[in-house]
């Protein structure tokens, strides 16, 4: 029953745009009413209405150690007893900072923000200043938060034309956005040889997350890594979402890739409000105060967020064991999908990151992610919950694992999962 939750809906849409803060917690995609938070512990969530649910979303992300953990909240409560922002520098930015560096070498020179949008922003701004270069390069279908200049996709005329993606973006503002296929080689090969000396850098989830999981091709990251740096432009590598989670080092550790900027959100803040921004120190010195790139945030670098990030680092770091352990627990759901679903279900899975699409084809790029049916993946979500299990409103998005879920959780998932995807195949033969 979500009889709450449902007039907390109603109440919400008088004041709140459609209802909720950001679009996809609206439960369109799935036609349902979203379920209203109320309190979080491990792998559980608690709705208004007290369905206890374990939690694959995970807050999109960031609780790779599962909500509330000790440890965190703890550090947490003593930061909040003194003082919960100052608008000057603290010691623990500093500390954050040298944390980042040591486990993300590629960045050496980093600058804290309040989000993954202003990260991604900052971070095109300082390519753009550093190499006196308008174009950036992203892929149809990776998502780099809401700034007007990446939210774009290719037009129906040549590769290099963009037409914003939302109302209220000017043309003007995406001009210099081109637009390149994931996992398609030829199409950046493209771009470079029309546009190269304008291409300030390429910008690229490493493992991309917003189309659903989409794994990269073999060679495609290195081959990113050998064009940039011939056409003298940078390689951004946006790891809001797989910063720290398919490593320590996040992507670029696990491809072994060292791009020439990064962007981080999510789990370095450890649940609360943070993005991070950074590279080779020669670039970073483009950002004001020591150069004309200028960037700033009331907000940026504040206690509380900042003792979060720090002690889900530091426990992450303490034990390295997790990202062993989060793959063969997520690798245990999606065998047990791909065995129900056979031929009609594609599964990637890489790490703690895992997405099912209801589709017979492979899943490489935006394209394939389309063919995916929708209205199976809404009905699969509407049956997940109401076993009590919540996994992401929308095919296109991730499914995330944390060191919260236990064994048992898994395998109750697993079984869920088995019967309605052999409840789809029956339907199917009937009709």
């Amino acid at each position: 029953m979500d009889v709450i939750s449902t007039k907390l809906f109603e109440r919400a849409k008088q004041h709140i745009p459609g209802g909720v803060n950001s679009p996809v917690r609206a439960f369109g995609s799935v036609g349902l009413t979203p379920r209203f938070i109320a309190a979080a512990q491990g792998d559980r969530i608690v709705d208004v209405d007290g369905n206890e649910l374990i939690d694959y979303v995970c807050s999109w992300g960031p609780g790779i150690l599962g909500h509330a953990h000790p440890r965190v909240i703890e550090k947490v409560k003593e930061a909040c007893d003194r003082g919960l922002t100052y608008g000057a520098p603290t010691e623990k930015e500093v500390v954050l900072a040298e944390l980042i560096a040591e486990l993300v070498p590629s960045m050496e020179v980093s600058r804290l923000v309040s989000s993954g949008t202003e990260a991604v922003m900052s971070a095109i701004r300082a390519a753009r200043g550093y190499t006196g270069r308008d174009k950036i390069v992203k892929f149809k279908g990776c998502y780099h938060g809401h700034s007007d200049g990446l939210l774009v996709k290719a037009g129906s005329a040549a590769l290099t034309t963009s037409v914003p993606d939302s109302a209220g973006v000017p043309a003007d503002y995406t001009k210099n956005t081109l637009v390149a296929h994931y996992n398609d080689e030829a199409s950046v090969k493209a771009l470079f040889e029309e546009c190269g000396k304008e291409i300030a850098a390429v910008i690229v989830e490493p493992v991309a997350a917003n189309m659903g999981v989409v794994l990269p091709k073999e060679g495609f990251l290195e081959f990113l890594r050998d064009i940039t740096g011939q056409y003298g432009a940078l390689l951004i590598f946006d790891e809001v979402i797989t910063g720290f989670r398919l490593a320590l080092g996040g992507a670029q550790e696990y491809f072994q890739i060292r791009p020439d900027l990064t962007t981080l959100g999510k789990i370095v803040g450890g649940g609360m409000p943070i993005g991070a921004y950074g590279g080779k120190r020669e670039i970073m010195k483009c950002i004001s105060p020591d150069g004309p790139v200028y960037q700033a945030g009331t907000l940026s670098g504040n206690p509380i967020a900042t003792t979060a990030g720090i002690e889900t680092l530091q426990i992450l770091k303490e034990n390295p064991r997790i990202y062993g352990q989060l793959a063969e627990r997520t690798a245990m759901i999606a065998d047990c999908a791909r065995e129900a679903g056979g031929a009609h279900v594609a599964v990637n899975q890489i790490g703690s990151l895992m997405s099912i699409f209801f589709t017979d084809q492979q899943v490489t790029d935006y394209e394939s992610a389309l063919s995916a049916d929708t209205r199976r993946y809404a009905a699969y979500f509407q049956f997940l919950l109401e076993h009590d299990i919540y996994v992401a409103p929308s095919q296109f998005e991730a499914m995330f694992v944390s060191t919260a879920h236990t064994k048992e959780d898994i395998l109750r998932t697993c079984e869920l999962i088995k019967t309605y995807i052999r409840s789809m195949a029956v339907c199917s033969s009937v009709s």
